[in-house]
């Protein structure tokens, strides 16, 4: 079993910068990926990045590159994403999954930013 549990969302301005944590325990849980996701009200899940424990290996979605960093801290078992030129788009409740297909989520934390 792995346990991820996020936090740093909060109410930001369009522009703002916010990072967010995702803390990992639990049996074999860095043999995996972790990703953040995030749902918009009204709207499907979409990926948003990803890491692996190893060598940091990263993947972004379009819609976050150049603006959002993942990085991950090995002796905090700790997966960050560090979010910057934020915008209204960027609305979400901000989920962290890992294992085998994303079996194990977060309970996911709240980014909202004004216009």
């Amino acid at each position: 079993q792995v346990q991820l549990v996020e936090s740093g969302g909060g109410l930001v301005q369009a522009g703002d910068s916010l990072r967010l944590s995702c803390a990992a325990s639990g049996r074999t849980f860095k043999n995996y990926r972790v990703a953040w996701f995030r749902r918009a009200p009204g709207k499907e899940r979409d990926f948003v990045a990803s890491i692996t424990w190893s060598d940091a290996n990263t993947v972004y979605a379009d819609s976050v590159k150049g603006r959002f960093t993942i990085f991950r801290d090995n002796d905090k078992n700790t997966v960050y994403l560090q979010m910057s030129s934020l915008k209204p788009e960027d609305t979400a409740r901000y989920f962290c999954a890992t294992g085998p297909a994303y079996t194990y989520w977060g309970q996911g934390t709240q980014v909202t930013v004004s216009s």
